[in-house]
């Protein structure tokens, strides 16, 4: 029996959430993975039975590591503006420096992994946002909503610049580059939006 070897684990890892998210599953295949490794393909079935469980596997540790890193600095019992401008900051910041896994998570979000993956791995995360929200509503900072209607307002539009970010472009093709204050501008108008009136 061979042996793990890790860094030959994480080349692994590495290159299947680039093909995936480049190419998506339709274009995805253990073939194609070992030959961007420059490995064989037995070397793949060490670390994953399958196809599958290799996905699901590496979206699962890829959603922990990217929920961590949202919850750095984060208390859902703070102040609602304090606590939603951290959320921005480490979500930006997270997907700015990962823009592979994004591209990635966005193909899982459209695929039939979607159902195997996101509710067991964004439990936690879904827990903690959801107190955070309950904690806003009770200390009178908004209103209370559905969580899809606040999911939109308070996150929509940062994820909306960083896909336009990714691409270069914004509506219509113009040219569009991710500044600081293009953000915190556009967090400002949706702090706006959430605020109890």
């Amino acid at each position: 029996m061979r042996i793990r070897d890790i860094s030959k684990e994480e080349l692994v890892k590495k290159r299947a959430i680039m093909v995936l998210g480049k190419e998506g599953f339709e274009g995805f295949s253990m073939n194609k993975l070992a030959k961007a490794c420059n490995i064989s393909v037995a070397t793949l079935y060490i670390y994953y039975k399958d196809k599958d469980d290799l996905i699901i596997a590496v979206a699962i540790e890829e959603m922990d590591k990217m929920n961590q890193a949202m919850l750095k600095g984060f208390d859902p019992a703070m102040a609602f503006a304090e606590g939603l401008r951290t959320q921005w900051k480490n979500r930006a910041s997270y997907m700015l420096d990962h823009p592979e896994v994004s591209l990635f998570f966005e193909q899982l979000r459209s695929s039939t992994y979607h159902g195997d993956i996101f509710p067991a791995a964004m439990k936690d995360f879904s827990d903690v946002m959801g107190s955070f929200m309950k904690n806003a509503v009770k200390n009178k900072e908004i209103d209370p909503m559905p969580p899809e209607v606040f999911w939109s307002i308070a996150y929509g539009p940062l994820y909306t610049l960083l896909r336009f970010s990714y691409e270069g472009r914004s509506i219509g093709g113009r040219p569009f580059s991710f500044s600081r204050k293009v953000l915190w501008e556009t967090f400002d108008r949706v702090l706006l939006a959430l605020a109890r009136k």
